[in-house]
């Protein structure tokens, strides 16, 4: 069995998790968070690296101990540290980390006085009105578990795109190495880049000598094999991803990659059209009577219904097919149009990386420019900084920037916004800066009109010239905090501040509907990684798919303009 990078970071994830909930050394929480990070973001293959005899301390964050562990998991599969604080600790705790609002605090408050070990035994006492007895609890806490409990059951059988993407690629690696394989491919919400997927659809093409699925079923990764036939198989991964198989025959390749693609309101729409012209359009192909006559390409599917092609990420019927009949569909943004960075960390608050090694990552990936934005005090977690470090990080950026060629490093700080909507550093600081990027860090509780008003008020600052992850979401383990954002779409406008579409794929911090509003409404949006490490800035893909399903073309991304032309669209007043 293969131990794959996102298997040792997972197990280092769940042990930060529940050091935390036993209240261990902070220090030793951060550094298996961090070491779970490298791990996810690491180009390399670490199995890989274990079996050459790598030196894993050269890794960001990975000291001897942690190293001793990755080789641990990568030999037998298990890190024993983590076995002996679950024997200890009832087998269901680390679940609750997964519930929105339920920090390692209340975890620890709620095991301590209700035993509560699971989300069953939560859900429990939370019915029986008992974690209203716990001091600092009450009775609209018990309904917001409740709320989290049933919002986790719901999308807790979908998976993050990024760990989508990690079980996908060797996947089809190992696929095209059947014999006889032409084309593989992953369909469905995968290809339309959702945040998100339920499943992996894979689609092949291959000759009929092809053993592409007995390889499929005797895929290393594989947990159980659902189902094996001669053209379609299902099996489920050990992380409980499921995969469908489906080989075809050439010539049905572009209608069944439509059909499979989907969505399926984009699907039946398309449909409704053809039988407007007496076709029928199904995953086999598109006929008139029993005679094909469309399907080898998706192109020729949307011919035949007088439409041109539709990008995947445009295809949830939301006014793609109008917009195609008029000749209005978006020349959606590109990856390689992105020209810089505008939201990266250095090890100077809680980056893994220094200034000078984040502009030169940057440099290599052909930017012109990248926004170093370290925390600000507020964000204390984060080691943030008050106005006197800040100001001698400034002079260390102007001094790097003198030296280095090839890539502006602009002067930043992700600032944090205060309770009351002012601004976590003075104006001597904030005049120093090329641009400032504002955020929300606490007090997520507030009410709908306050939490509004306090990032409106932010935004009246004429130094605020972008707002970072303005829902504050974390997929899977926050959701957003409570805010009216067509409202502050729109003073975003009037204050002509610019929108951050985070590419973390974690936060992804516009819904792409959201984006879309936003694009109509003239705001201008930056698509920023958020790096905290070197490896995380090639999340700028996960950014790019968000703002294409937002429907963004070039001209509405504020980071594919040159340094000066962006400075200059990001100066206010």
């Amino acid at each position: 069995m293969t131990v794959r990078n996102r298997d040792v970071a997972a197990l280092f994830s769940r042990y930060a998790e529940l050091l935390e909930v036993q209240d261990a050394n902070p220090f030793r929480v951060r550094a298996y968070r961090n070491a779970a990070q490298t791990l996810e973001g690491l180009g390399a293959d670490v199995s890989r690296m274990v079996a050459d005899g790598r030196d894993l301390t050269e890794l960001p964050g990975i000291g001897k101990d942690l190293a001793a562990k990755v080789r641990e998991v990568v030999e037998t599969g298990r890190l024993g540290a983590l076995d002996d604080l679950d024997r200890s600790l009832p087998e269901h705790l680390a679940d609750l980390t997964a519930l929105p609002g339920l920090g390692p605090k209340r975890i620890r408050a709620l095991y301590q006085a209700l035993k509560v070990g699971s989300i069953d035994d939560l859900e429990r006492a939370a019915r029986e009105r008992r974690i209203r007895t716990i001091e600092g609890f009450g009775a609209k806490t018990e309904q917001k578990i409740l709320h989290a409990i049933e919002q986790h059951r719901d999308t807790g059988r979908r998976t993050l795109l990024i760990d989508a993407e990690h079980a996908a690629a060797p996947l089809l690696d190992h696929l095209k190495h059947s014999t006889g394989v032409e084309r593989a491919v992953v369909a469905g919400s995968y290809r339309r880049r959702r945040e998100t997927v339920g499943d992996l659809d894979v689609l092949v093409t291959a000759r009929t000598n092809s053993d592409v699925v007995e390889r499929f079923v005797a895929y290393d990764d594989v947990g159980e094999v659902v189902s094996h036939g001669t053209t379609r198989s299902t099996v489920i991964l050990r992380g409980g991803l499921q995969v469908d198989l489906r080989v075809v025959p050439a010539t049905s390749y572009g209608a069944a990659l439509h059909y499979f693609t989907g969505s399926k309101a984009h699907n039946i729409a398309v449909r409704r059209l053809a039988q407007e012209r007496g076709l029928k359009v199904n995953e086999y192909g598109v006929f008139r009577d029993d005679r094909q006559v469309a399907g080898r390409t998706e192109k020729s599917v949307y011919a035949t219904v007088d439409l041109p092609y539709i990008e995947p990420e445009l295809r949830e019927d939301r006014g793609e097919i109008d917009a195609a009949r008029e000749h209005r569909l978006p020349k959606l943004v590109r990856l390689r149009d992105i020209r810089g960075d505008l939201h990266c960390h250095s090890n100077a608050t809680d980056g893994r990386h220094s200034a000078e090694e984040m502009a030169l990552a940057a440099r290599e990936r052909g930017y012109d420019y990248v926004a170093i934005t370290d925390h600000t005090k507020n964000v204390s977690v984060a080691d943030g900084m008050d106005a006197e470090r800040f100001a001698a990080h400034l002079d260390a950026l102007e001094e790097l920037n003198d030296r280095l060629e090839g890539i502006r490093v602009l002067k930043s700080a992700e600032v944090d916004i205060l309770g009351d909507g002012t601004l976590d550093l003075p104006d001597r600081i904030l005049d120093r800066l090329d641009l400032a990027v504002c955020a929300v860090h606490s007090r997520f509780d507030l009410p709908r009109r306050k939490q509004t008003e306090r990032i409106i008020r932010a935004m009246d600052n004429r130094h605020c010239s972008v707002v970072a992850h303005p829902s504050g979401r974390l997929l899977g383990r926050r959701p957003p905090y409570d805010v009216d954002m067509e409202r502050l779409i729109r003073a975003a406008g009037e204050r002509g501040c610019a929108l951050e579409v985070n590419a973390q794929p974690r936060r992804l911090g516009l819904t792409d509907a959201h984006v879309r509003q936003a694009r109509d409404e003239g705001v201008g949006i930056v698509v920023s990684t958020d790096a905290h490490a070197v490896a995380q800035l090639d999340y700028m893909r996960f950014g790019v798919d968000q703002a294409r399903r937002g429907w963004l073309e070039k001209a509405n991304v504020l980071n594919t303009l040159s340094t000066n032309a962006l400075l200059r669209a990001l100066r206010r007043g």
